[in-house]
């Protein structure tokens, strides 16, 4: 989601010439946190945890929903897709980085940083998407009630996810298969730890408009549109919430949609905010710990707001650690059982 935001702002330095040798890459360097080594041991541990924490938090709400009969519905049924596009967002670039930690190595092929541009996007704009859909059915839930049912049906709550998937898919390809007509400068060195759209385009030789074109094209399409699609939504929905007279009418219909709003602040706040900081500064250091807070931190906090938030996923969370402690206690008797035959 990261190359969404990027053109948006100035100096994020898409058109790039440089006199010079042009080459084919074979490789590139990913320099993110390769510079003090004395804390290499820290990032790694830090990082691993905080990855742990994104998958485990984020399967186990796909893990309640799909158990919870209750939660059958089509809030959580965007949520639960959701949750798969942040573990794959994270997975795209975390696991590459704690290896090259690990190994103390900087190097990433010329195919595997056209793979993480690939799939950095389209789960990027997958989340995007998802976050529109999750919107558009707060808004039908709060100010259509009587025609959700009919409105938000299940074939029409897949369409809508089948959609958002194939629209990444395509906008991601779109601008992943434009960098196979560019040539690159000898300095192959990215200042960061993911291969970050932007940071490669500074480093190619050849004419980059055709890139810049289809980044703007996307953007517009995959960030603009659906990012005002969530305004316009929330827009109706803080009207008709003004239009309720009691106020525990008031705050009922604000905390089924006080998640979302939660989650599309953090991931738009964060997000704008990698691209607000590399504009007002030339320090890749500090456009490095924006993206961190972007790729990392808000995939790792989404469960927790909607797990913390939402009586329902607190509910259905019980219900399934209750099971789980039956069939253990179940299995505890059988073998005891089995040991007092013997």
């Amino acid at each position: 989601m990261l190359i969404l935001f990027s053109p948006l702002f100035p100096g994020s330095g898409f058109i790039h010439m440089e006199s010079g040798n042009q080459t084919r890459a074979s490789e590139f360097l990913l320099l993110g946190f390769s510079a003090k080594s004395d804390i290499q041991f820290v990032l790694f541990g830090l990082f691993l945890f905080m990855y742990l924490v994104t998958v485990t938090g984020n399967l186990l709400i796909i893990l309640v929903i799909c158990s919870d009969s209750l939660l059958h519905t089509p809030m959580y049924f965007f949520l639960s897709n959701l949750s798969l596009a942040d573990i794959c967002f994270t997975s795209t670039t975390v696991p590459k980085m704690l290896w090259n930690i690990q190994t103390q190595s900087t190097i990433i092929t010329y195919e595997g940083c056209l793979s993480q541009i690939f799939f950095f996007i389209v789960f990027g704009c997958l989340d995007n998407l998802l976050l529109t859909a999750m919107a558009y059915d707060r808004f039908v839930a709060i100010c259509h009630p009587l025609h959700y049912s009919i409105i938000m049906n299940g074939q029409f709550c897949g369409l809508l996810a089948l959609g958002s998937w194939c629209l990444s898919i395509m906008g991601s390809l779109l601008e992943t298969l434009t960098l196979l007509r560019l040539s690159f400068c000898t300095n192959m060195e990215i200042p960061h730890f993911f291969c970050d759209l932007p940071e490669v385009l500074k480093l190619a030789c050849s004419d980059t408009f055709i890139n810049n074109m289809v980044v703007y094209s996307a953007t517009g399409l995959l960030a603009v549109i659906p990012f005002n699609g969530i305004l316009l939504s929330y827009f109706q929905i803080v009207s008709s919430i003004l239009n309720i007279s009691s106020a525990t009418g008031k705050y009922k219909a604000f905390s089924t949609c006080g998640s979302h709003l939660s989650v599309v602040s953090l991931f738009y706040g964060t997000g704008l905010g990698v691209y607000l900081s590399s504009a007002a500064t030339s320090s890749s250091r500090t456009s490095l710990v924006a993206s961190v807070m972007y790729t990392i931190v808000t995939p790792m906090l989404n469960p927790f707001i909607y797990s913390l938030r939402n009586r329902d996923m607190k509910g259905a969370l019980r219900r399934l650690l209750s099971r789980l402690y039956l069939v253990m206690v179940w299995i505890s008797l059988k073998k005891m059982n089995q040991i007092s035959c013997i």
